[in-house]
């Protein structure tokens, strides 16, 4: 039987948003995220990767509804 996984976490999709095809699926810290945006007031997201639809990178949202 598999473990549930410790700590904060969590899946999310990374969403275009020129657009809006969910591409890639990944985890962040949530923890490490707060601290990100009381310290230095910036965010991880939204980041660029590549969009198979529209064949260049663009900047990508995280979307918590998983397709």
């Amino acid at each position: 039987m598999p473990k549930a996984k410790k700590g904060p976490r969590q899946s999310v999709g990374l969403q275009c948003k020129v657009c809006k095809t969910f591409g890639y699926l990944t985890e962040y810290n949530k923890n490490n995220e707060q601290l990100k945006k009381q310290t230095s007031g910036e965010a991880t997201f939204p980041i660029n990767k590549y969009c198979s639809n529209c064949k260049k990178h663009t900047p990508h949202i995280m979307a918590k509804k998983l397709k």
